[in-house]
């Protein structure tokens, strides 16, 4: 069995009672309003939440910080909301761990301390309008033109990409072609104020509301050749690499999800009365809240395991796991946890009956939310090949 030190279960009170106080009054009237609180994500900033895995020296926790503290953040953010959850997610996963990854030393001096404080927000532009599943089929190009990439094309669905404190959005780009005639990928870095790149208006989205999501269009976008994050054609591996850890954030957030599910569905169901008593006593709701309780804990123990198993890792533990092991881990937890939320927040808004349907009660907010949890960083159905190849089926 899986338990959290003393130090994890006193930094998860933290960020609850952080959740609670400064999100979750206001999240239903943000979410009315698609409104992206910037005090808030700073305050999230203040309280250590987007240094949790980068090193002193760029203002974040070193030490006192691991992976699986960010994974307890992002799931207590989305107990309360998902959208507060996301947020920090692809701050951290999407935005700041490519360039504390791949990133040259000035490119780490000059971009993550304000990232590291949440003063600013980076975004990770991969999906385009042909090119979601598929990224190998990216479009959008970048040419050298003396010391200057030119970059042409178009991106959708990126976070944290168009706020009043983005400052940077780190792009995949084909950059010519490979021997096998495959594309050469890359990722360079693009400053918010760009010349030629524009975030469009933010979508009008089911879920996830409060976060901060735009398409991206770059027409003759010129930035420095230095801009280039990690080795030239390297950018399609760089960014596989980001969405392992990215998946177990996304199974962190929806643990949140399922907690904050089986919460309102115990209590409603411990008072809500008909036929001269609660409905909790009776099987047909019972035991669906029963069901909702067991995805939880199992949710719970997959995304830890695979947090902790980066961890180990990362630290180079003695019988740490492999890169491969990490990697079927990170599908799992994903896998299950986001069908998981889907499932849980239709049990709880079933619990709820009529009342679940309307606006004024929090489920279905999170059941509007928790659709696009099977989908974002990878679909469950590519979580089920990444599964089956792992197992060795030469699955396609």
């Amino acid at each position: 069995m899986f338990e959290l030190s003393r130090e994890h279960e006193a930094f998860r009170a933290s960020v609850r009672d952080f959740a609670e106080a400064e999100i979750g009054p206001h999240a239903d009237q943000w979410d009315r309003d698609h409104y992206f609180p910037v005090e808030v994500v700073r305050s999230m900033g203040r309280l250590g939440l987007m240094g949790l895995t980068a090193p002193e020296e760029y203002g974040g926790v070193g030490e006192d910080g691991d992976f699986l503290s960010l994974c307890i953040a992002i799931e207590e953010l989305g107990r309360v909301d998902q959208s507060m959850g996301i947020t920090l997610e692809a701050a951290v996963s999407l935005g700041i761990n490519p360039i504390l990854t791949y990133g040259r030393p000035e490119q780490k001096e000059r971009w993550l301390p304000d990232l590291v404080s949440g003063q600013a927000l980076a975004g990770f532009g991969l999906t385009e309008p042909g090119a979601g599943s598929d990224a190998g089929a990216t479009r959008t190009k970048a040419e050298l033109d003396g010391d200057e990439w030119v970059i042409n094309g178009a991106k959708q669905f990126i976070t944290n990409s168009g706020s009043p404190i983005t400052s940077v959005v780190t792009v995949t780009a084909r950059t010519g072609s490979r021997d096998d005639g495959r594309p050469e990928i890359s990722a360079i870095v693009v400053p918010s104020g760009t010349a030629g790149f524009v975030a469009e208006p933010a979508y009008d989205k089911l879920g996830w509301r409060i976060s901060d999501t735009h398409p991206l269009t770059f027409v003759d976008c010129r930035v420095p050749q230095g801009y280039l994050l990690g080795d030239r054609g390297r950018g399609y591996a760089q960014f596989l690499g980001t969405l392992d850890d990215g998946r177990v954030a996304i199974a962190a957030l929806a643990v949140g999800c399922l907690q904050a599910c089986r919460d309102m569905a115990v209590d409603y169901a411990g008072e809500r009365q008909t036929f001269g008593g609660p409905i909790g006593r009776k099987q047909g709701v019972a035991f669906q809240i029963a069901d909702l309780e067991v995805m939880l804990q199992a949710s719970r123990a997959l995304t830890y395991r695979a947090a902790a198993m980066k961890d180990a890792m990362s630290r180079g533990a003695s019988g740490a796991p492999s890169m491969k092991e990490f990697k079927q881990a990170a599908a799992v937890a994903k896998l299950y946890a986001t069908e998981s939320a889907v499932t849980g927040t239709r049990i709880a808004t079933q619990v709820f009956g009529g009342y679940g349907f309307m606006e004024e009660y929090p489920v279905a907010r999170f059941y509007r939310d928790a659709k696009i949890l099977e989908i974002g960083e990878g679909t469950s159905e590519v979580q089920r090949m990444l599964i089956a190849r792992g197992l060795g089926l030469p699955v396609e």
